[in-house]
């Protein structure tokens, strides 16, 4: 009877650390984080996340930007669509429409980070790798954001082709032109003022992805 005691005693004892490290296990450490069942929906997945703006990704063929207004009175709409091609050129096609600008012409450029927050100002300043003076695109001197005026119609449509070898969908970052922020401007660009041609204010923003 003692015998039987000890042996189910010893047991026992055993038992205890077996159940510790198996609940040490399932439980999650203080270095891991856990989510709230009232929060899950607020996580952001990988494929929302922001890319890091001077990382390498991987190319991509075809990109777009979808454009809206930063202003409450101020409707912007339009769609900015990016192919590249064999040859190492991305081509452009820009559709924009702000009926409130209509018969007048409107600057778009790309700019540094693709947020639009804060009526586009956290986008920052033109994208400018290459450390040039702003300017006319094609001219002596332009940032590879300068992409210049876009003339509106009578309704406040307007539209821009462009290809170019200056820019690729992925890549390094100096001619990557993913995760930027396309803003366009309540005015036009004089391609001379330093350092953004004195376009005006930001009245619409999309990013590029």
């Amino acid at each position: 009877m003692i015998s039987r005691f000890i042996i189910q005693r010893s047991l026992f004892v055993l038992a205890i650390p077996a159940l510790a490290f198996v609940f040490s296990c399932n439980s999650p450490t203080s270095s891991e984080s856990t989510v709230d069942s009232t929060t899950a929906d607020a996580v952001i997945s990988p494929a929302e996340q922001p890319m890091n703006d001077t990382a390498a990704v991987p190319l991509v063929k075809h990109a777009e930007a979808v454009l809206s207004g930063t202003y409450a009175d101020t409707t912007v709409s339009g769609t900015a669509k990016f192919d590249a091609d064999e040859n190492g050129k991305v081509k452009m096609e820009l559709e924009i429409n702000i009926p409130a600008k209509a018969g007048k012409s409107v600057a778009v450029h790309i700019h540094e980070h693709g947020d639009c927050g804060d009526k586009g100002a956290m986008s920052h300043g033109h994208w400018n790798p290459t450390n040039k003076q702003h300017g006319k695109w094609g001219s002596a001197d332009f940032h590879s954001g300068d992409i210049g005026n876009v003339e509106l119609d009578k309704q406040g449509k307007g539209t821009l082709k462009l290809e170019t070898d200056l820019w690729t969908l992925g890549g390094g970052p100096e001619k990557n032109i993913l995760n930027k922020a396309l803003i366009v401007h309540g005015g036009v660009d004089d391609y001379t003022s330093q350092p953004s041609g004195n376009a005006g204010t930001r009245i619409g923003c999309g990013v590029i992805k």
